[in-house]
């Protein structure tokens, strides 16, 4: 992959962040759970909160290519603090420049500008996870109010953002219809935060319970149309779907580079475990296959920076699936290099196996990622 002038010294300033800011956290988030609240006046002052904000709103102009450079360099070491990267792309800044009127622009960008927000979007329930059409939380129209009412999980920043992207049902039209997205700022009365959910993986990007009682927003909180919220929410989510895969490709190339350090030292019968051959079949393998979703998921970014949109939906999720499937079998390698230190935690390739399951789950499970793909394919 070519990088401009500006993209490597972007990716150099964050390699060298990276290793003075986030690897001394990485044992202390993964032991905890914890918020790594140390990193957001970092990632702050460096602009990685809001990278996709437009310099017109005081933000640094990146784009979707920007995002997943940074968002890959991160992941080699850490998913969460790359999960925290570019936080408000998806629940704060991408809805309101797609969706939001000049005046909600005006209002709520320079906020992200700051570089100290920290947001979070909540779609998934106890009830709706890959089946987002049956939300059941419900925004009731009350004079020039909107009262709410409902529960989300899985809301990852939930108990830590100072704004939340809420998608709640404003009618009773089937499917889809009827759902609409409001922002709210998590400090209105009736806004309730549950249990910390307990996980497997990505550990320092806590997920929470929400509930919504009785909690009163202005109406001029929605974005976009009542009832739209749901495309609303595809459009978003597609544009942030690469940046997924981006930190996939993180981790699997973070497991790529702790197996090969591994193999040059680890001497049996005599002999570094990298001189046998097959050793170096399994590396080469794994760098393959990294290399390939490295092309896609670039490949993806640069269509997607032009401006041809045409094939966002299923491009995304291809780029997404791919990616994402790939980790998984480049960390579950890595654990097999190591042997038994890759099932210790003395080494992170099993934090990495366990971190890169999550990818293929959120956003969209791959295989509702295999039949938007089939469907594309098939509808002509």
């Amino acid at each position: 992959m070519r990088l401009n002038e500006e993209l490597v010294s972007i990716q150099d300033s964050v390699r060298r962040m990276v290793q003075k800011d986030i690897v001394p956290l990485v044992a202390g988030m993964e032991a905890n759970d914890r918020f790594p609240s140390e990193l957001v006046p970092i990632f702050g002052d460096m602009g990685l909160l809001q990278l996709w904000l437009p310099e017109e709103y005081g933000g640094p102009g990146g784009n979707l290519k920007t995002v997943c450079i940074v968002k890959e360099e991160i992941a080699k070491v850490s998913l969460a603090a790359a999960t925290l990267c570019g936080n408000n792309s998806i629940s704060f800044i991408l809805p309101i420049l797609n969706f939001g009127t000049e005046e909600q622009k005006r209002r709520w960008l320079p906020l992200a500008a700051e570089g100290r927000l920290v947001t979070a979007i909540a779609v998934t329930e106890p009830q709706a996870g890959s089946d987002v059409s049956s939300i059941r939380t419900r925004a009731v129209k009350d004079g020039s109010s909107y009262v709410i009412n409902g529960q989300k999980n899985w809301i990852t920043w939930g108990g830590y953002a100072q704004y939340i992207l809420l998608f709640a049902r404003t009618s009773e039209a089937s499917g889809s219809d009827g759902i609409s997205a409001f922002l709210v700022d998590t400090k209105t009365p009736g806004f309730r935060l549950g249990r910390q959910e307990h996980k497997m993986g990505r550990h320092g990007a806590p997920n929470h319970e929400l509930f919504f009682d009785n909690m009163r927003v202005d109406a001029d909180c929605m974005l976009g149309e009542e009832g739209q919220g749901f495309k609303a929410c595809m459009k978003v989510l597609d544009l942030n779907r690469p940046t997924i895969a981006a930190t996939s490709l993180g981790l699997a190339q973070g497991a790529l580079d702790v197996s090969v350090s591994y193999a040059k030292e680890r001497k049996q019968f005599g002999r570094a475990i990298a001189e046998f051959q097959g050793m170096q079949f399994k590396l080469a393998d794994m760098a393959i296959k990294i290399e390939a979703a490295r092309s896609l998921l670039y490949n993806c970014a640069d269509e997607i920076d032009s401006g041809d949109h045409s094939r966002l939906n299923m491009l995304a999720s291809i780029t997404k699936c791919f990616v994402t499937d790939i980790a998984m079998e480049v960390t579950t390698e890595a654990v097999q290099v190591l042997g038994s230190y890759g099932y210790s935690k003395e080494f992170p390739v099993e934090r990495m196996m366990r971190d890169a399951k999550l990818n293929q789950i959120i956003e969209g499970t791959n295989e509702i990622h295999r039949l938007i793909v089939a469907r594309r394919l098939l509808a002509n």
